[in-house]
């Protein structure tokens, strides 16, 4: 399989500026090792700050990127350094990318005996594996799991007890974890991945399987999660997510009268050892599918109170999305659209609509009750998949004209539609709306190109916004785009009150601003290089030196390099006991 086209500006993107530039020097510094492709999936090694390497993973299908991920722990805006110099391999070297089987084609080499003895090497190589065997091979061998439409009532055929285990697995390493210092919860990200595999089994319509597996990770917690609370693990994530699936589970299944009490039972008991709520849980038990309010809303029947008789709860928006992911499931759709519109889904309304091809009554219905950017830019892509594009690019117009969170995701998807249907005019204020709330050189450069002979009127107006708008994380964009215009003053303006963390941008704007004004360039990297010296701390003085180093180049071009040899003679005299120190003032760049 192909891999997907990969453009720099697709990566520029996606990466903040700070991101794109360590990239882009791990690519030149051939830091990108071990680039794989097996089908659908890249893989690759990054050596990065650490003795191991970053392992990047890649996944794309036939319409592009599905999904990126790296092993580091970079939680900011964008796509890691690594996943950057990783892309710029597919983008400029894909040639340079090794073809390699994948799983299906490897284990198609092998024979049943074969197939035995490689699990069998696994397992003694990798003991935890037997319980992941053990696992999946209960959810493979249960019967009529993969069947949707069957109409007899199906009891729970899945052996529950390797769920326990991997429960009390996971909650045990924590401990271990916690009693040998780590501060992050090992528990969250493991114990959700065991709901899904509840959640799977709902998806395919066995909601007596989900409940099985969903009672095991339930009750097993409960039994054993004093001893994660000890370190200060809070309940609160996973009971959220239990709170779902069991509703999914639940409206999946065809339960007894006497079962939907064993269950009811459980819970309270549950909810009471572990300070839970399941309140929407016991609620979706109770409605079912037969509660006389939502009866009614399926045949058409909608008033104000929507699907429900009494008090409306807290978890209603929930509840309602959880019924419309099974109606849309089942494909009961005019169900799905009662639903949606009783319950105020007004996203989930417009959207199906679309869906389902009636694209007016779409475009209709939103003209009075689309309120967010959220819902617009949802109809919008639906509009678009349905190829009524400029219906699509009217409604994400207005989008960008209503509350939300969404405006830069939005605008730059809005500027793009309008780019491809030839409205260059809309893909300007498009873009310009996302430039509002996060600045972008790559967005200021696009619309440069965009505006043409109006360009000189548009620039005042994007330098204004920069100039007035706060916002961390936006330090570089707004850097990248004083250098590029030649605004210096500004440009030290941003970077003069920075830490010295951000080093690399503060030495950009220093080296443009030497011949401008070298008087700031030797203030700020003397006050920077002293307060490291004088801290004595000598696993930082190469920073210092790096400092002093710009500071002597501010100082020979201005033409005062009798000051700065006196400058450096009073730091020499200053800090003459601190060896390492003037062993780096002897290096070249420091005479």
């Amino acid at each position: 399989m192909s891999i997907p086209q990969i453009s720099e500006f697709t990566i520029r993107r996606h990466a903040n500026a700070k991101s794109f530039q360590r990239g882009e020097a791990y690519y030149e510094a051939g830091a990108v090792n071990a680039v794989t492709q097996r089908g659908d999936l890249i893989q690759a090694d990054v050596m990065g700050s650490q003795p191991r390497p970053y392992h990047v993973n890649l996944s794309f299908d036939s319409s592009g990127l599905t999904s990126v991920n790296c092993t580091c722990v970079y939680d900011l805006d964008g796509w890691c350094k690594h996943v950057v110099a990783t892309m710029l391999v597919c983008a400029r070297n894909s040639e340079n990318i090794e073809q390699r089987p994948t799983l299906e084609q490897l284990l198609d080499r092998l024979d049943h005996i074969q197939t035995q003895r490689l699990l069998q090497e696994l397992v003694t190589e990798y003991p935890p594996l037997i319980e992941a065997i053990d696992r999946h091979l209960s959810l493979m061998t249960s019967p009529d799991v993969q069947e949707k439409t069957t109409k007899f009532v199906r009891r729970s055929t899945i052996d529950s007890a390797p769920f326990r285990r991997q429960v009390r697995q996971i909650l045990r390493d924590a401990v271990r974890c916690f009693e040998e210092g780590y501060e992050e919860d090992p528990i969250a990200e493991e114990l959700l991945s065991v709901v899904q595999t509840a959640v799977d089994f709902s998806e395919r319509g066995d909601g007596e399987n989900a409940i099985a597996i969903l009672e095991a990770i339930t009750s097993t917690c409960v039994e054993n999660w004093d001893d994660v609370a000890e370190y200060g693990i809070e309940n609160d994530e996973i009971i959220g997510e239990l709170n779902e699936a069991w509703c999914e589970a639940i409206l999946s299944a065809e339960l007894t009268p006497e079962e939907k009490v064993d269950i009811q039972i459980n819970l309270e008991a549950w909810q009471d050892e572990w300070n839970a709520d399941f309140g929407m849980i016991m609620e979706a038990l109770r409605q079912g599918w037969d509660y006389p309010p939502l009866l009614q809303v399926l045949q058409g029947n909608i008033t104000e109170r929507g699907a429900w008789e009494e008090d409306v709860p807290d978890y209603a928006d929930d509840l309602a999305l959880i019924r419309l992911k099974i109606l849309e499931r089942q494909e009961r759709y005019q169900e799905y659209l009662y639903l949606a519109e009783a319950e105020g889904q007004t996203q989930q309304y417009l959207t199906m609509l679309g869906r389902l091809g009636r694209v007016e009554e779409a475009i209709d219905a939103a003209q009075t009750q689309m309120n967010s950017m959220e819902e617009a830019f949802a109809l919008a892509k639906t509009l678009s998949v349905q190829e009524a594009l400029q219906q699509a690019l009217d409604i994400a117009q207005n989008g960008l004209n209503l509350p939300g969170n969404c405006q830069y995701e939005l605008g730059i998807w809005t500027s793009d539609l309008a780019f491809e249907l030839g409205n260059h005019e809309a893909a300007l204020l498009a873009i310009k709306a996302a430039f509002q709330l996060k600045p972008s050189f790559v967005d200021y450069q696009k619309m440069e190109e965009l505006a043409g002979e109006n360009w000189e009127s548009i620039k005042i107006d994007l330098l204004r916004i920069i100039r007035t708008s706060g916002g961390w994380g936006t330090e570089s964009a707004k850097v990248d785009i004083f250098l590029h215009e030649g605004l210096i003053d500004d440009a030290i303006a941003i970077v003069s009150e920075l830490s010295s963390y951000d080093s690399e941008l503060i030495h950009r704007v220093m080296n443009a601003a030497i011949p401008h004004n070298p008087g700031w360039v030797i203030a700020n990297a003397c006050r920077r290089a002293e307060k490291i010296m004088d801290a004595g701390k000598a696993e930082y003085y190469y920073y210092a030196v790096e400092w002093l180093k710009k500071a002597r180049i501010a100082y020979l071009e201005s033409g005062k390099k009798a000051d700065w040899l006196s400058y450096r003679e009073k730091l020499i005299q200053a800090h003459a006991r601190k060896r390492k120190l003037m062993e780096m003032f002897k290096q070249q760049g420091m005479e």
